[in-house]
């Protein structure tokens, strides 16, 4: 009994384990695989960095839409709110507002379209946060729109375009090659987040209202309070997708973050959250933006059709739900 008590114990530290850096390996071997097939492309600075800037934007709406997935919820609005924090700062900037304001204006206003979402959801108590985001999302593309007449805007100041498209050298190599601002941007943001929900009672109170909003009530948790939080860091790293968007673009334009919802929650369950909440870690979504940012780069590298890369993620993410599906009947049965 104590040597099988004991494989038994093994074999679940060995899942545990598995569970929470299998990701990372999927990484490792999508490197090597892609590398094998374009070594001479693949493996350089320039493309590495490039990666890095390319996944950047969808990095920060990830990891906004990874605390609200911790609750069992989800934003469909942030590609929307992404926008109109973009056109915002653009038209700060072009009625001459200080820089230190402009750079501002992208993140607050995010925060508080999160903050409509939150107080929608828990002041109206509408059944599922798919309704109050999903009519968000009309609301925030239409004042877009209204604001800036569906005409972009360009040529923003020189501090919002270093968030978005400077690069800070490296010691002794070529001045042209150095770190994306953009991607600092990104870890720091990872780094934080990991931080707030590891390390803080709301952190873990996130975690028990997805695992079970019923009990967290009982056990004294203020729901109402913690979701509203939640929406609004969803709203603010939205916000700050935009700015970042609108940096390397140096232009704010109507039509940006459509569809970008999308690629948010894929990079979220593909980097092993569940989309029945309390389930996920931030290195996890890491891995998951990172995947997708891989795939994308080998199979343009290769010269592989944009139709036939959404084909294959959506494969990915349908085999992502499926795998959580059966981790969590599992767990039922246990």
């Amino acid at each position: 009994m104590t040597d099988r008590a004991e494989m038994t114990a093994r074999r679940q530290a060995v899942g545990r384990f598995v569970e929470r850096f299998g990701i990372i390996g999927v990484v490792v071997l999508m490197m090597a695989f892609l590398y094998a097939l374009q070594p001479e492309y693949f493996l350089t600075f320039a493309n590495l960095t490039n990666i890095l800037k390319q996944i950047a934007n969808n990095a920060l709406l990830s990891i906004g839409m990874f605390v609200v997935i911790l609750t069992a919820g989800i934003d469909l609005s942030v590609g929307s709110v992404m926008a109109l924090a973009m056109m915002s700062l653009a038209l700060a900037n072009a009625d001459g507002w200080p820089w230190a304001v402009v750079i501002m204006v992208g993140p607050v206003v995010g925060g508080l379209a999160g903050l409509v979402n939150g107080l929608g959801l828990t002041v109206l108590r509408l059944p599922h946060p798919f309704i109050m985001t999903l009519g968000t999302q009309f609301v925030a593309r239409a004042l877009t729109n209204l604001i800036s007449g569906g005409a972009p805007i360009s040529g923003l100041s020189d501090p919002v375009r270093f968030i978005g498209a400077a690069s800070i050298p490296i010691p002794g190599l070529d001045p042209t090659m150095g770190i994306p601002v953009s991607a600092v941007v990104m870890v720091i943001s990872f780094v934080a987040v990991a931080l707030f929900l590891n390390k803080t009672s709301v952190g873990r109170h996130i975690y028990a209202i997805g695992g079970n909003p019923h009990a967290a009530r009982v056990s004294g948790i203020n729901v109402d309070r913690v979701l509203v939080l939640v929406y609004v860091i969803c709203g603010f790293f939205a916000g700050l997708a935009g700015l970042q968007l609108a940096g390397r673009t140096n232009s704010g334009f109507p039509n940006a973050g459509i569809g970008a919802e999308l690629d948010a929650i894929a990079a979220v369950i593909i980097g092993g959250a569940s989309f029945f909440g309390g389930r996920g870690t931030v290195l996890g979504v890491f891995a998951g933006v990172l995947i997708m940012g891989l795939l994308r780069n080998g199979l343009n590298l290769m010269n592989v059709s944009v139709f036939w890369q959404q084909l294959l993620i959506g494969l990915i993410i349908i085999l992502a739900v499926w795998i959580d599906v059966l981790r969590r009947r599992a767990s039922v049965r246990k």
